[in-house]
Formats: structure tokens, sequence, C-alpha cells
């Protein structure tokens, strides 16, 4: 049921609207003033803006591995989690698609992509698969949520102070009757979805990581992107619901519902994914270092020992290696740990993607001659840093409002599953 925010809460929500508002207006100063404001270069023309772009397109592959490949594997355990896991797939995609407007220097030319697109383009195939797993992830969150609604449809409608949320609720799922009918439809309808979004979601990264090895550059001229984004998106996403979860099973104490099972269950799940991203990075690294061709030497170097060391190592261990170290056994794997684990996988991952973008477009295969100094770093403006962190508490706003408004654990599913496993006893 929907209840009003108590101290904390406000005092979240404040901090998230103010974040949100200082990364507006950091945006009217950037369309005012132009690109200027920022630290993009000739060299360095993509910075933490398409880092973030990356990072939350990771993030909302989650909706697909927990709601529709779960699912479909019948591991009927985690659907206390589905619905957290949809609500960060939808902000998640939604910002990685305004993120990109952002990175415009001139957005009010965003509609030449749709009239003069061209099917060749990588950047039209990123458009059409983000648009398509957008529908599907909002489809996957509404179409579970209209059993839910009609129980908040009942509980709001004669409390004067609920008429506002009374409306909203009547006006997305007043026309459910819970009839056969209408649940067989629904069920169909979930079962499609997920198996859609399941290739969609795949294809949606593939794409994404096209984007940087279609280009001849040094970093990013590799076969082994695709499966290296896909592996990398499922950790973080795993490693983002981990922490979701525990912050709403704290917060909502929900303890009786999300169970010490649960974290064991992601736990195992981080554990196996980590290792799987870890194999591709040996591949993404230790083969060309091993060649140490000349136009990759000077990227290697700049990420093994030179100026993105200290960030690249930081990522790789707290990323990978110490949540593998924490999860691996049963004391990592409850409830408090389980979330450093995952705090830890989440801040690597951003990280990783910053290291995906930046010190490849400082490794260009002509030396820089003739430039400003500030052409051959790249340090992000105040600018930019409040745009990305605006984007951040946006997303995060998005799923706060939704955990206040609708049941963030599936109300219909829950009660069903329970009734079974009783009758399967009995």
């Amino acid at each position: 049921m929907p209840r009003p925010f108590d101290k904390l809460g406000i005092m979240w929500l404040t901090v998230l609207v103010l974040v949100c508002c200082l990364g507006l207006f950091a945006y009217i100063q950037q369309l005012r003033l132009g690109l200027c404001v920022t630290s993009l270069r000739d060299y360095a023309s993509w910075g933490i803006y398409i880092s973030n772009f990356v990072f939350f397109v990771a993030i909302s592959l989650v909706g697909s591995l927990i709601t529709a490949v779960l699912r479909l594997a019948g591991a009927h355990w985690c659907t206390p989690i589905t619905r957290i896991a949809e609500i960060i797939a939808v902000s998640a995609i939604s910002f990685a698609g305004l993120i990109i407007i952002v990175d415009m220097g001139r957005p009010e030319r965003f509609y030449n992509l749709f009239i003069h697109g061209r099917l060749q383009s990588p950047i039209i195939w990123d458009v059409l698969v983000i648009s398509t797993y957008l529908i599907i992830s909002c489809l996957l969150l509404y179409l579970p949520l209209l059993p839910d609604l009609k129980i908040l449809i009942a509980r709001t409608k004669h409390d004067p102070e609920k008429r506002i949320l009374h409306k909203m609720y009547c006006f997305m799922g007043s026309f459910w009757t819970g009839s056969p009918l209408q649940e067989k439809l629904v069920n169909r309808g979930i079962n499609i979805l997920c198996i859609t979004i399941v290739p969609v979601a795949f294809s949606i990264h593939t794409v994404t990581s096209w984007l940087f090895a279609t280009t001849y550059r040094a970093g990013w001229d590799s076969s082994n992107f695709g499966a290296y984004f896909i592996s990398g998106a499922f950790l973080v996403g795993s490693g983002a619901v981990m922490v979701a979860t525990y912050v709403f099973r704290h917060i909502y104490h929900l303890e009786d519902y999300i169970t010490h099972v649960h974290f064991d269950k992601l736990g195992r799940i981080v554990v196996m994914l980590a290792g799987l991203y870890g194999y591709f990075n040996v591949n993404e690294y230790l083969v060309p270092a091993f060649k140490m061709k000349k136009p990759e030497e000077e990227f290697l170097l700049s990420l093994f020992v030179g100026d993105f060391s200290g960030i690249f190592w930081f990522a790789i261990i707290t990323g990978m290696v110490i949540p593998i170290i924490i999860l691996v056994t049963p004391w990592g794997r409850k409830p408090f740990p389980a979330f450093v684990a995952g705090v830890m996988v989440v801040v690597g991952a951003w990280i990783k993607r910053y290291l995906i973008v930046t010190p490849t477009l400082l490794s260009p295969f002509l030396p820089m001659h003739d430039v400003p100094e500030s052409f051959k770093h790249y340090v992000p403006s105040w600018a930019e840093w409040s745009i990305a962190f605006g984007s951040l508490a946006g997303a995060l706003l998005i799923i706060t409002i939704f955990a206040r408004l609708f049941p963030i654990i599936p109300i219909h599913e829950t009660i069903h599953e329970a009734h079974e496993k009783n009758t399967e006893h009995h």
C-alpha cells in the first residue's frame, strides 16, 4: 500500500530532487553556451555522458535476467524480487535514452535520426533496440501489476485523502476483473514478452558494443566486445538488484518475503557472472598485451601502469575479485555482506564503463602534435559531473516514487505461489 514519506524518506527525496535540479541547471547552461562548458575536445569527444549511457544500458539488462530468464527457467524463488528488477530496468533504459540526447550538441536535430537514418549505421540499430527494449520492459512491469491494481483500487476507494491515487489506479487498471480469461491472456502475454525480451536484451548490448567495435581504434577493435559487454551487463545488473533488494527489505521490513535464500541465490549468480566477466576481461586485455602491437601499446600501458592504472586495477579488484571472495562463502551471501558486495560491483562497473570510453580516445593512432595541453587529458567539468549525477539521481527518483505508489513485491503472484505450495504439501 502507498504510504507517506517519513523524515528519512523526505530527506532522501529532497536530495534526489536537488541533484536532479543541479543537473538540469547544468544542462540548460550547456544548451545556452554549447559544449564548451564541458571538457569534451577533439580527441576526448565522448566522456562520462557515454560512460553513463553504457552503464544505464548495462543495468537495464537485469530486467531480462531476473524477470525473463529465471521466470522461463521456472525459478519461482525470484518472484518477490521481479518487480524490483523490472523498475530498475525501466528507469535505467529511460535515462540511457535521455543521456544520449544530452551528449548531442544540437538536440533539436534529434529528429534527423529518424528522417535521414541509414539502416547500415550502428547508431540506428541502437535507437531501434533501445526503443523496443523500453516498450517491452514497460509491458513486463505493467502486466504483472494489473492484479495488484485491483487490490489498490479497493483499498483507496473509501479514503478521501487518497482520492487522486484512487483515480490513478482506476485509470491504470479498472478494467481488470480477475476473470479466468483475463488471467489466461495476461499470463500468455507475459510469457511471450519473456521470450521476446531475451534476444532483444542480447541485441541491445551487442549493438551498443558495436558502436565501439566498428570504430577502428586501439582498445575498441575487438571481436570479443559483444560477449564482453553482455557478461558485464548481467553482472552489474545482478549487483544492482542485490543492493536494491537489501534496501527495500530493510526499509519496508520485508524479511518474511525477501529472505536469506534470495541473497544466497543472488550471491551465487553474481559469483558465476563475475567469473564469466573476468574470463572475457582476460580475453580482452591479455591477448592484445601478449602480442603488444604498436597501436595497442600506448592504450594498454596507460591502463596497466600509466595514467589510468589506479582506477583500472581498482575497478578490477573492487568490481570482480573482492565480490567473488565475499560471496563465495556462505557467510558472505547473508544480506549485509551481499549488499556490500553488490555496491562494490556497481561502483566497479561504472568505473569500468568510463575506462572503456576515455583511454581509447586519448590513445589515437596518430600522435598528438601541435594541440593544446588540455586536449591530451580529460577531466570532466562541473557541468558534466552535475548532469551525470543528475541522471543517476533521476533513475533513483523514478524507483523511489514507484516504490511509494505501488507494491514493490508482486502481491498476487506471491499469494498465488504460496497457495500452490500449500496445496502441494497437503
